[in-house]
């Protein structure tokens, strides 16, 4: 399919609400190694920091990587085996170029029209909200992503649940860089492929604490890689029944089920419940109550049915966030847990 792609050169930075990642621009780039490859041109205006940005956990994230020649790097572990994926975007044509190594290279770029959210559809969302409407007209090139790999989303959600983020990221990264394997091809120094559900399910008690893991979240992320056939198969579902599949893990809830269908699933309508903040600020962006609840937040997002996680996402963007009063979640300690 013919289309455009639209791309601004921006220093190399994340921005952690709403999921953003700013790349440079693309120059050419030569490399030793013989990749698998692929070039693909979208129908309409495709952003990669946008669509690719809620994959990053973190600066530091040992699996995703921006580089200055204008590259998103991500290294997967897939059902064919590790692979690192290099997309970046033709100056000449500004088609889509992608370059895979590694056992999985084929089923990454296999699946890169969906991981680039081809299979998402922007305008089957309709504005209601003038805050809204604004968001949406300045972010043309965002699509939402869908992996088709669902542990890799799912443990660094659980690894989240009732912690600071830089608590979370600094677990997952511990822990994919120690028990993990060097990215295949040339990745940039230092990426990892995750762990394999055996390497998670052989990480002794001590190395989780090591990491800052409590150990209700280390019992639920071993009692996900023992089913993690299960897990994976929810990834082709509807997304619905991907979160009631994953929810009969017991420690998964609506929470974790949602940030991980979300990505693996591509789901436009999985919204956070549960969250400390999100309530709070999409009350305050849509009717100036930052005091507001889940309930009162499903009840705001009710217009958007279908597309309530890609509209919280675009007010997450819109950067209209209520002024913090409260201080920020506290570290802990799971020594004394």
């Amino acid at each position: 399919m013919a289309g455009r792609f639209h791309h601004r050169p921006a220093p190399t930075r994340t921005t952690v609400r709403g999921g953003e990642v700013r790349v440079p621009a693309a120059v050419p780039r030569q490399s030793g190694a013989a990749p698998h490859s692929r070039e693909w041109t979208p129908a309409g205006p495709l952003d990669l920091g946008l669509v690719l940005g809620p994959l990053r956990r973190g600066p530091a994230d040992p699996t995703f990587r921006t580089s200055p020649d204008g590259s998103v790097w991500r290294a997967s572990r897939t059902p064919a085996g590790p692979a690192s994926l290099r997309v970046r975007v033709n100056a000449a044509d500004r088609a889509v170029r992608a370059d895979a190594w590694g056992p999985g290279a084929e089923w990454v770029l296999d699946r890169l029209p969906e991981l680039l959210g081809d299979g998402d559809d922007p305008a089957a969302f309709t504005p209601r909200h003038r805050l809204l409407a604004e968001s949406h007209r300045r972010r043309p090139g965002l699509r939402l992503t869908r992996t088709g790999l669902v542990l890799e989303s799912l443990i660094p959600s659980i690894l989240e649940q009732k912690v600071t983020t830089d608590e979370a990221y600094r677990a997952w990264r511990l822990l994919v860089r120690k028990y993990g394997e060097p990215a295949p091809g040339p990745a940039p120094d230092r990426m990892s492929v995750m762990p394999d559900a055996r390497a998670w399910s052989l990480i002794p008690s001590w190395e989780w604490h090591r990491a800052g893991v409590d150990d209700k979240r280390a019992a639920t992320i071993l009692r996900a890689v023992r089913v993690a056939r299960r897990m994976e198969e929810a990834a082709a579902m509807e997304p619905q029944q991907a979160q009631e599949r994953l929810e009969l893990i017991p420690g998964i809830g609506p929470w974790t089920s949602a940030e991980t269908i979300q990505r693996s699933n591509g789901a436009p309508d999985a919204v956070t419940v549960g969250d400390v903040h999100l309530p709070g600020i999409v009350g305050y962006a849509l009717a100036g109550d930052r005091d507001a609840d889940d309930a009162a937040m499903l009840e705001l997002l009710a217009p958007y049915a279908g597309q309530r996680h890609r509209a919280a996402r675009l007010i997450l963007l819109s950067g209209r966030t209520p002024p913090r009063r409260k201080p920020k979640m506290p570290r802990h300690d799971i020594g004394k847990l």
